[in-house]
């Protein structure tokens, strides 16, 4: 049945943009009086190439803008989720023999010109906002959809693909990330502010996307053991480790939270240094065999034990820490540590694992952030920094000044721009990206504030916290389950954040920071981060 034809594109100069920049306007309007709906336009446009003296690409242009018509104009509706995993009802995909196509699409323009060659272009609507979106078609896209139409099991897939099942789940988190397939809804969303007493329906400018997820992380800290001594540890207390099964039953509670809320599950190993662990290995090999992305949140490693790590599976990332240039870290961290970090990232970039530096600020390293970061450039994938939490030997650092560190967050701002390593994810960036009017980003973990929402923290004793920066245990990991924990009122409250943030209009991207609340001696559930400067939330 052809989709019917609304009369006020003759008179819409944004319809059909690409289209009408190859021919003459009084044309494309008598044409389109002549039609009664867009397939028909479509059709006969292409059919009159020659006639009409249009390029010898003009059929595919006009066909793939015809689509992308019928999504602007809702003639094509989705939603934004499916009871089981299928391809977006409104994808099409065009097999084209001229090359670039999309990018006479796109509003902002292109940087090539058309030219022959084969070349399949995808047009879809968003899922979350109905609008069109384009690309050229990838190996994955295709292996996506091939999965999703076949009914192929992650796991035979990576059999017959020779990879690790989280590599084939890290393709279908993707494409549903993308919206070219759509699944189940996410099993953990945050409660809308506005259900909330006293709370703000939000920002226009945060998008919903910041409100759920599909990803959830168990940053466990599976060791306290440690080669190095540095003056900022949280805690050096040895314990009762856990036994092989106790462990492996966690990672069994991971899996299944994770498929019981529809969604993919993140090992984050750390330690102490959990290369160290005993069991590490194994229990790498157990995440690996889950099908969880897994990274690792270590010291510098030796050639040999990155190998050992990628022929089970490749980290989806290695994080190592500075504390600033080297004569200060190493006053952290240790003598020759700076320059150890340093032929490290080289074997991460030799093996093309993706690279984090990880700072801890204080007042007596704030100035050596940013140098610190133009350093690191060209050796790192990912620069970016933490607050000091000053628990455990880190009580003998000192806290940035609140005042100098609103000036250092619009310093930093300015930093990032030239610079792709470095990272923004302090909450409180938002502020100043609200302030500017400019776009929001997910702050510290993707979603504000992530405690106890898109992440939880293990111990190595199996207790859990809703964040490793400061004390708040929400339950034992080696006698609840990890959705027993999960749903309990306590890890709800702090997934909620303190009071004093509930009205303010970027809520769902920040809450500030419960561990540097908690460091002033403040109620974490009531009282707001002491470095906010946004008066009033507005």
């Amino acid at each position: 049945m052809p989709n019917p034809f609304p009369n006020r594109l003759i008179e819409d100069s944004k319809a059909f943009t690409a289209t009408r920049k190859c021919m003459d306007d009084d044309l494309f309007r008598k044409i389109v009086i002549k039609t009664d709906s867009v397939d028909s336009l479509v059709k006969t446009l292409g059919e009159n190439t020659e006639k009409y003296e249009l390029p010898a690409y003009f059929p595919e242009l006009v066909a793939m803008e015809g689509h992308v018509f019928k999504i602007e104009n809702r003639l094509i509706r989705v939603d934004s989720h499916s009871p089981r995993q299928i391809i977006n009802p409104g994808l099409m995909v065009f097999s084209n023999t001229w090359q670039h196509l999309a990018g006479l699409l796109n509003q902002e323009g292109h940087e090539h010109p058309p030219k022959k060659g084969n070349e399949q272009i995808m047009v879809w609507p968003d899922p979350m906002d109905g609008s069109p979106l384009l690309r050229p078609v990838t190996n994955q896209d295709l292996l996506a959809l091939k999965m999703t139409l076949e009914n192929i099991r992650p796991e035979k897939a990576a059999d017959l693909a020779g990879t690790h099942i989280a590599a084939i789940n890290g393709i279908l988190l993707r494409a549903l990330e993308a919206g070219i397939l759509l699944g189940p809804k996410p099993g953990i969303t945050r409660s809308n502010p506005g259900e909330i007493p006293g709370a703000s329906t939000g920002d226009a400018s945060v998008p919903a996307a910041f409100k759920t997820t599909r990803v959830f992380a168990l940053q466990w800290h599976i060791t306290q053991a440690c080669d190095l001594h540095c003056r900022h540890c949280y805690d050096r207390m040895p314990c009762e480790p856990l036994t092989l099964s106790q462990e492996i039953a966690i990672l069994d509670s991971l899996y299944d939270f994770c498929s019981t809320h529809n969604l993919f599950g993140q090992v984050s190993f750390t330690g102490g240094n959990p290369l160290l662990h005993p069991n590490f290995h194994c229990l790498y090999q157990e995440a690996s065999d889950r099908g969880f992305f897994i990274g690792v949140l270590g010291n510098p490693a030796t050639q040999d034990e990155i190998a050992s790590l990628i022929a089970i599976q490749q980290p989806s990332f290695y994080q190592v820490s500075l504390e600033g240039l080297e004569a200060h870290n190493d006053h952290i961290r240790g003598s020759g540590h700076f320059q150890r970090v340093l032929a490290f990232l080289e074997i991460l970039r030799q093996t093309g694992i993706y690279s984090k530096i990880m700072l801890t600020l204080t007042r007596d390293n704030l100035d050596q952030v940013i140098p610190l970061g133009h350093f690191l450039q060209s050796r790192t994938d990912l620069f970016t920094f933490n607050r000091l939490s000053p628990m455990g030997e880190g009580a003998n650092l000192i806290m940035a000044d609140p005042d100098r560190y609103k000036t250092f967050l619009k310093t930093y701002m300015e930093a990032v721009k030239p610079h792709t390593a470095f990272d923004l994810k302090e909450n409180l960036f938002n502020i100043l990206l609200h302030k500017n009017n400019a776009p929001l980003f997910g702050g510290c973990t993707g979603y504000g504030c992530g405690a106890a929402f898109n992440f939880v923290s293990v111990l190595a004793t199996g207790q859990v916290h809703a964040c490793r920066k400061f004390p708040s245990p929400i339950g034992d990991i080696t006698r609840q389950s990890l959705t027993r924990i999960y749903h309990s009122d306590i890890a709800a409250r702090y997934r909620k954040g303190p009071d004093a943030c509930r009205s303010c209009r970027i809520n769902p991207v920040c809450r500030g920071c419960m561990a540097a609340a908690h460091s002033w001696g403040l109620d974490v559930f009531t009282q707001k981060d002491p470095y906010c400067f946004f008066k009033n939330g507005s």
